[in-house]
């Protein structure tokens, strides 16, 4: 067989097993993620892009643009409606605003542990939340974990519930966050987290809330010395991509985006979970006192907020916030 056959025949092969890739054009997708690119989040979007280039002969091209390069949480979001940017991977809580069912997510002292959330976030429940995205300009690939939020700050440790009244801790823009806190006691303050880590080291506020893997990423042990493992809220995030990119592309080329986003979610939970592990025990050798709220006081902190579940459980939607503890229960029934 000639050279020029030899060339032809594996060209016919490789079309032959790379149907996918063969059917598949040309697109370059920006990512814009507030946190650092060393952060698992971070991690799992070049994952994402790994598998997309693998799936499709690297004609899909996914860059990570990091560290709030392109945004914060939600001037980015509001990009990929006005198709300004491809995709982003926003806190679940950001997108509230707009299709208010996604607040139950948020609701403090709802999860157990990280896999009450992935039963519920991969089950029904989850996807009927997602199916709500495009009439917003949005597309969701998958909820990602952001994990257990916990506070620190910089003046005391905080032993029990009543410990944080008075504290001016910064909460996403949202008024769950404001009034959960407010409710505790603390001055919440409203800050996109761009602006965090010089707003602590300025002592403009006396600390934050976030789980570890973005408390030792972050770096914030250089401006806070006390954090309590408080477990207030079950943090998610969203793995968004445009309406207007999403309705550019081919079947195809649509299902390679959600298997990649796919094996993508799987790797973000186990890299962001062991991550978190790890990051305690940084945290400490870093000088952060860690103290833990007692059975007793996550108790008193529940009863502190039981106006703010009441009035955003119903203004999330009492049928969505009654689907959600039903999806629990059967979870929890089914661990037992």
């Amino acid at each position: 067989m000639t050279f020029k056959a030899l060339a032809l025949a594996a060209t016919i092969l490789a079309a032959v097993a790379t149907p996918a890739a063969a059917q598949t054009k040309e697109h370059v997708f920006k990512v814009g993620i507030g946190l650092n690119d060393d952060h698992p989040q971070a991690l799992a979007v070049k994952h994402f892009a790994e598998q997309l280039a693998a799936k499709s002969g690297g004609k899909l091209v996914a860059r990570l643009y990091a560290s709030g390069a392109l945004g914060n949480d939600v001037t980015m979001t509001s990009a990929l409606r006005g198709g300004t940017l491809e995709m982003t991977v926003p806190d679940s809580s950001t997108l509230m605003s707009l299709i208010k069912p996604f607040g139950v997510l948020n609701l403090p002292l709802t999860f157990n542990n990280e896999q009450e959330a992935d039963a519920v976030l991969d089950g029904p429940f989850g996807q009927k939340l997602l199916a709500k995205l495009p009439e917003k300009g949005l597309v969701g690939l998958g909820f990602w974990e952001n994990g257990f939020r916990h506070v620190t700050n910089s003046r005391r440790p905080i032993t029990k519930a009543d410990d944080l009244a008075g504290l001016k801790l910064r909460v996403i823009q949202s008024p769950l966050f404001l009034d959960t806190f407010n409710a505790l006691g603390a001055n919440a303050t409203p800050m996109p987290f761009t602006e965090l880590y010089s707003a602590m080291e300025q002592a403009a506020v006396d600390g934050q809330e976030n789980p570890p893997a973005t408390i030792l990423s972050s770096k914030f042990y250089e401006v806070q010395k006390h954090l309590v493992l408080s477990r207030h809220m079950y943090s998610a995030w969203v793995l968004l991509i445009s309406k207007k990119a999403w309705d550019g592309l081919s079947a195809q080329e649509q299902k390679i985006m959600q298997e990649a986003a796919r094996e993508a979610t799987l790797f973000e939970r186990k890299t962001i979970r062991a991550f978190g592990d790890k990051a305690l025990g940084e945290l400490r050798k870093a000088g952060m006192q860690v103290t833990e709220l007692p059975p007793a006081e996550q108790a008193r902190m529940r009863a502190k907020l039981q106006p703010v579940l009441a009035k955003y459980g119903k203004e999330f939607g009492e049928e969505t916030t009654g689907e959600l503890n039903a999806e629990l229960a059967k979870v929890r029934g089914t661990a037992k």
